[in-house]
C-alpha cells in the first residue's frame, strides 16, 4: 500500500474484492456508513463509501469527509462511487478545486473526472464550466493534484468531439504557462486527446 502512496497507519489488511463481497451483504445503510467512517480505519471508510445511499449524503457530510481524505484511494473511491451521485457534485467539484489542501484539491478534480464517466446524460455545458478551474490547477506541482488535473482534462476530452475540441485548446494554453507541473499535463493529455485511437472512437459517435 505504501508503495502505491496509500496510507499505511489504521489499515487491516482486507483486499478490496473482499470489502465488495461484504458490500454487497450489507446493501445500501447510511447509518451504518457515517459509523463505520468514524472508526478512521481506512478498510472500514472504503466500506462506508460503497454501503452509503448517495440521496442521504449531505452537504455537511460531504465537507466532513472530504476532509478526512488522507489517500487517494479514498479521495477517488469516495469521489466515483457515492459523491458524484449526489445533487452537490457539480458544485463540490468546482469549489474544492479551489482549495489548497492536497487531498481535498484532487477531489476537485477526481469529481470532474468520474462525472465526466458517469452522467450520461448531461449537457456539455456541465463539463466546460470545469476548463478553467483545470487551467488554474493546472500549476499545482504537486504530484496528487497534479494528476487529478490532468485525469479530468482527459475525461471531457475523450466525452465527444465538441468537448475534445475544447480539451486541446485548453491544454495548448496550459502548454505555455511557466510551470513544469502545467507542462507535463499538457503534453500527457495532448498526446492521448489527438491519438488516433481517440479520435477513431469519437468520429463514430
Amino acid at each position: 500500500m505504501k508503495r502505491f502512496g496509500i496510507k499505511g497507519q489504521n489499515t487491516l489488511g482486507i483486499a478490496k474484492p473482499q470489502l465488495e463481497a461484504i458490500a454487497r451483504k450489507i446493501g445500501k445503510n447510511h447509518d451504518l456508513a457515517q459509523k463505520l467512517w468514524n472508526s478512521e480505519i481506512h478498510e472500514a471508510r472504503g466500506l462506508a463509501i460503497m454501503i452509503d445511499d448517495p440521496k442521504q449524503v449531505t452537504e455537511k457530510q460531504m465537507e466532513t469527509w472530504v476532509n478526512d481524505f488522507d489517500s487517494w484511494d479514498t479521495c477517488d473511491d469516495c469521489c466515483g462511487r457515492l459523491f458524484d451521485r449526489t445533487p452537490y457534485a457539480y458544485e463540490k467539484a468546482v469549489e474544492w478545486s479551489k482549495r489548497d489542501q492536497e487531498f481535498v484539491k484532487r477531489a476537485g478534480y477526481a469529481m470532474m473526472a468520474m462525472l465526466t464517466v458517469h452522467d450520461k446524460a448531461a449537457e456539455d455545458e456541465k463539463f466546460l464550466q470545469f476548463l478553467p478551474a483545470i487551467k488554474v490547477g493546472a500549476i499545482d506541482e504537486r504530484n496528487f493534484v497534479k494528476k487529478a488535473v490532468n485525469w479530468a482534462l482527459r475525461q471531457i476530452g475523450k466525452r465527444n468531439l465538441a468537448l475534445n475540441v475544447r480539451a486541446i485548446a485548453v491544454a495548448e494554453e496550459i502548454s505555455r504557462l511557466d510551470s513544469r507541473s502545467a507542462r507535463w499535463i499538457a503534453a500527457d493529455a495532448l498526446r492521448e486527446l489527438r491519438s488516433e485511437t481517440v479520435q477513431t472512437r469519437l468520429k463514430r459517435g
